[in-house]
């Protein structure tokens, strides 16, 4: 049974006083990493507060801003796996120190720009990799190593530090942007940036075993560091991942979801409401009031995900994104009305409520390697959030309206609850003996038959 949040006493030597550390490591691990996550969802946030003003001083059609926001979504997928597996060879710290430099590099970079591809370099390659670096495979791993107990509530905990980055960024965003200019906003999260370096090597650490502790709740299995390069790591649990039925369904969920969320609401939400007349600011107040609901839904689902079959949730949690988003065009107006602050309610609750339920299943499916392969799914979930952000400027620059793209995004989420609830299909996997050490329930071991 495990023993709570209290450290044994650990006697240093036959002459030292016994010391009790009465907070386990775990926790002021966790707290680094929601910090550093915070900062991360606040910096990604900055091109949907960003996309009118850039468009009406240089005259950039949104297809074309947007066109960096898809290559910010999509190296902040791609960068994950390869994070994630960097982080397993040089550690966590390493890791997170030089992708906070790498965003405060960029958003400081971009007052300097007056052409789109340098738009493009800054906010699209490198405020992406930096910001793909500390991304939800790096909750994966925070967790799997840290918490023996308590998983699914500490992914939700730290999936939630997305919302709050986002509730803390966006209207301080928008209100820099429209009083000072977007460029004050862009060295500010530049300076934010910076400012967590010192936490980050200070506090974060890469295993219980270099406190000489054990995680919290007991004992877990950490794989041991493969004499490989990271790429290499990385590209070997995709090849093992890419053989199971389980894999290809979590990807193709988590890109609608990506689509869903980040790709199409994240980016392109504050435009729609300023095309029905909304203020920016009350725009970004209302985006920022789904990361307050998405707190509490991210909080709940991982809770949930430690008493409920992950798949079942997943597909609650596509289907009723999907009916929300089909009556999204007819709730803008000018104004804050009643109908729209509920979408704003249910919608937040379930904006990123499917990240526990899937850092799990990969867990299941793929046992240690899980972390990694999770990077993979999650980077699917941002190739479909790029597509989702340059299809739906295309939409608005040749429609005059973005109805279409939250059809469209309804229609595809209620395709990803069906993918999800094919993965009950998939159950048999767990019966079917021992899994390969490293590998995972998708891989089960050779029977010698």
């Amino acid at each position: 049974m495990a023993s709570g949040p209290l450290v044994r006493p650990v006697r240093a030597s036959q002459n030292d006083p016994v010391t009790t550390r009465r907070l386990h490591p775990a926790w002021l691990v966790a707290a680094v990493a929601f910090t550093a996550l915070i900062g991360a969802a606040g910096f990604r946030a900055t091109p949907s507060v960003m996309l009118q003003p850039l468009h009406d001083e240089f005259g950039w059609p949104r297809g074309v801003i947007a066109a960096a926001v898809s290559v910010n979504l999509l190296l902040y997928g791609l960068t994950a796996p390869f994070a994630a597996a960097l982080m397993e060879k040089l550690g966590m710290r390493w890791v997170v120190a030089a992708a906070l430099l790498l965003v405060s590099l960029g958003s400081g970079l971009t007052v300097f720009m007056h052409a789109s591809w340098q738009l493009i370099l800054c906010w699209g390659v490198l405020v992406g990799l930096g910001t793909g670096s500390m991304a939800l495979g790096f909750v994966a791993i925070v967790t799997n190593r840290w918490f023996a107990k308590r998983r699914g509530l500490i992914t939700g905990v730290l999936t939630a530090a997305g919302a709050t980055g986002q509730l803390i960024f966006l209207p301080l965003l928008a209100t820099l942007t429209g009083d000072h200019g977007w460029r004050t906003a862009a060295l500010v999260v530049s300076a934010a940036a910076l400012a967590v370096v010192p936490l980050v090597w200070w506090r974060l650490r890469d295993r219980p075993a270099d406190l000489k502790v054990t995680a919290y709740g007991g004992e877990v299995e950490i794989p041991a560091v493969s004499p490989g390069g990271a790429v290499r790591n990385a590209l070997a649990a995709l090849r093992q991942a890419a053989r199971t039925r389980a894999f290809w369904l979590l990807a193709g969920g988590f890109a609608i979801c990506g689509a869903t969320t980040n790709g199409l609401v994240g980016t392109h939400f504050i435009p729609a409401a300023h095309d029905h007349g909304m203020g920016e600011t009350t725009a970004a107040s209302l985006l920022a009031l789904v990361g307050v609901f998405d707190i509490v839904g991210t909080i709940v689902s991982g809770w949930l995900t430690d008493r409920v079959d992950s798949r079942l949730l997943l597909g609650t949690y596509y289907g009723l994104r999907g009916l929300s988003l089909l009556v999204l065009p007819s709730l803008f107006a000018a104004t804050a009305h009643p109908s729209m602050v509920v979408f704003i309610l249910f919608y937040g609750l379930d904006w990123v409520a499917t990240v526990p339920p899937t850092v799990a299943l990969c867990r299941e499916y793929f046992g240690t390697s899980g972390a990694v392969v999770f990077g993979w799914v999650f980077a699917s979930h941002q190739f479909g959030a790029a597509i989702a952000a340059s299809a739906a400027g295309l939409v608005r620059d040749r429609l005059g309206d973005y109805d279409m793209a939250w059809y469209g995004a309804g229609a595809l989420a209620v395709l990803a609850s069906l993918l999800s609830l094919m993965l009950l299909a998939g159950r048999r996997l767990q019966h079917e003996g021992p899994a390969g050490p490293g590998i995972g329930l998708a891989f089960p071991a050779p029977t010698g038959r």
